[in-house]
């Protein structure tokens, strides 16, 4: 035991001053990577607005990330963010504190077999992994706000034709990062999610940014899908309004949502555009999602949803990625206005991917809606990635 944490210590020591560690004992191998990242954002306020709390410096990530491999046929990952545990207060969809806490078996031909906490397989900018990102933040639809990012459950999963086709599936508690409070709802219902994935010429990893400038146009073409049915009483055991910050991450009802995304990459060049929309039945009629709206309209259900556009090139003599992106979200069909934003990136590499600096500028092209209207016009976030 002694042995062990001693290696431990030592391999958790040099991973401050090392992109990984990696050590092994027989057919166990361990990873131990890490993560900080800390910004500084600037909003531009609208008129008739004070309250400026939020220009100030914040740590984003303080992340320490344990793979294991037992031979090559279990897997598993534990992902912890400091940052947001000793931040406290409300679970945070985008960043949670726990990132990730699953096992996986590989021992059967047919299919991958992954039990507990992480990434639920949907939505392409919602599994890519943050570091291959130019951004400070995903769109709005990408977040967790419309849907869970992270649930507890179970996932099958297969690679087909080298990776050319990815094929999930999988059953989840269905109440995405709160399901870690341990309780169902009173309904005992799951939530189900399935994508299908088809690459060509090649299998293309979970990317933003071509940092490899593909010789041959690389293209990527997703759909996916998840139903709910859940009965949420308010209770101590769920969020404030049992609904998210825009009252349909997790809904008292029913529940579609369904997407797809594309993206293609060639000599620095990248893309990607991305759709989703959300159906929502839920059972109380007095709902505030179908209340104080247009109820004439409907007929027991609303409807949400948007997409997003974005354009990279990574100028790889300069270590420079630029980006710019457009989204369109429209929170609640019932309710007057959409929201149009445009955002551009710029990230200079230090040290690769392990290090960069990033700078987002966001600018609100038209009037937020009134269930969720912003107090800022314009906004910069900068500040400094390094992966350890």
């Amino acid at each position: 035991m002694k042995r062990v944490l001693l290696i431990l210590i030592l391999a958790c020591a040099s991973g401050l001053v090392q992109a990984q560690v990696t050590f092994g004992t027989g057919d166990h191998v361990i990873e131990i990577k890490g993560r900080l990242s800390t910004y500084y954002n600037q909003r531009f306020l609208k008129d008739g607005e004070e309250d400026q709390k939020k220009d100030r410096f914040k740590l984003r990530d303080a992340q320490i990330d344990l793979e294991g491999r037992i031979k090559d046929i279990w897997e598993y990952e534990v992902q912890v963010d400091f940052a947001d545990l000793a931040a406290g207060g409300e679970i945070d969809p985008a960043n949670p504190g726990l990132m990730d806490a699953y096992v996986t078996y590989k021992g059967l031909s047919f299919v991958n077999v992954k039990v507990g906490y992480g990434k639920l397989p949907y939505s392409r900018s919602s599994m890519t992994p943050f570091p291959y990102s130019p951004y400070w933040q995903r769109s709005q639809i990408a977040r967790g706000d419309l849907f869970s990012r992270r649930d507890v459950g179970v996932t099958l999963y297969k690679d087909i034709w080298q990776s050319r086709i990815n094929v999930y599936a999988g059953a989840y508690t269905g109440l995405g990062e709160y399901s870690l409070k341990g309780n169902n709802d009173a309904s005992g219902n799951l939530e189900y999610v399935g994508r299908v994935d088809f690459s060509y010429p090649a299998g293309s990893k979970k990317r933003e940014v071509d940092y490899v400038h593909t010789p041959v146009p690389l293209f990527s073409v997703g759909i996916n899908g998840r139903y709910a049915n859940k009965s949420l009483p308010e209770g101590e055991d769920f969020p404030e309004n049992s609904q998210g910050e825009y009252g349909m991450s997790v809904i008292d009802g029913k529940k579609y949502v369904y997407g797809f995304d594309v993206s293609l990459m060639y000599q620095g060049f990248s893309g990607q555009f991305e759709m989703h929309q959300v159906k929502g039945e839920p059972q109380d009629p007095a709902n505030p999602l179908l209340l104080g709206l247009s109820s004439d309209k409907t007929d027991g259900y609303f409807l949400a949803g948007g997409y997003y556009g974005q354009l990279s090139y990574f100028a790889k003599s300069l270590k420079t990625i630029l980006s710019v992106r457009y989204e369109q979200l429209n929170l609640n069909d019932l309710a007057e206005g959409d929201s149009k934003r445009l955002s551009a990136a710029l990230a200079y590499q230090l040290k690769g991917f392990d290090a960069m600096f990033k700078a987002q500028y966001f600018n609100v092209l038209s009037e937020e809606e009134a269930i969720d209207a912003l107090k800022w016009k314009e906004q910069i976030r900068v500040g400094l990635v390094l992966n350890l």
